[in-house]
């Protein structure tokens, strides 16, 4: 898949055209794309921390309408396996769909996603980190309680904690 593909250096990422910025680092952010070039405009970075740590900065600064933009550019938790992996190989694989389908959590998960948009306008965004489906019921659960401004900043930070992770992954240096 595309998004499988690994990162270029930095170097390159810091000269490339915006386009070539974006499509580079798109996986990373589900390729949204005022997002992104909000992003290729923070250039030059001197790391990857720096790059990782100006995208929540940059995702902070931007007009709400924006900030959800970048939060539903991610498939939604327990939606249909093939959808996901069609439009992120790295989503599909993060939300365990190579590994289980257990229906009957998918179907819990699909009703509190459809509970938490209704609430909040945006789709459910959590970094995974390893967690089983099970596991993330509870956070849900406990997210429909918050206030939607709280909600879209924790969204936010686990926009970039995913970038994160998957950023050490596909960097040209984890690669070898």
């Amino acid at each position: 898949m595309v998004d499988l593909a690994p990162l270029p250096t930095l170097a390159t990422l810091n000269e490339v055209p915006g386009d070539g910025f974006a499509e580079a680092v798109g996986p990373l952010f589900e390729r949204a794309p005022r997002f992104l070039a909000r992003l290729a405009a923070e250039r030059p970075f001197r790391s990857w921390e720096d790059l990782l740590d100006r995208s929540f900065q940059v995702a902070l600064a931007m007009p709400i309408a924006e900030q959800v933009e970048l939060i539903d550019s991610h498939p939604r938790l327990g939606a249909d396996a093939d959808a996901v992996r069609a439009r992120s190989e790295l989503s599909w694989r993060e939300q365990g769909y190579d590994r289980t389908r257990e229906r009957a959590t998918v179907d819990a998960l699909m009703r509190l996603n459809q509970a938490y948009e209704r609430q909040f306008g945006f789709r459910f965004v959590v970094f995974v980190a390893g967690r089983s489906r099970a596991e993330l019921i509870p956070i849900v659960r406990a997210s429909l309680r918050a206030e939607r401004r709280a909600e879209i900043g924790r969204a936010l930070e686990d926009v970039v904690a995913i970038a994160r992770d998957r950023a050490a992954t596909l960097r040209p240096e984890a690669r070898r």
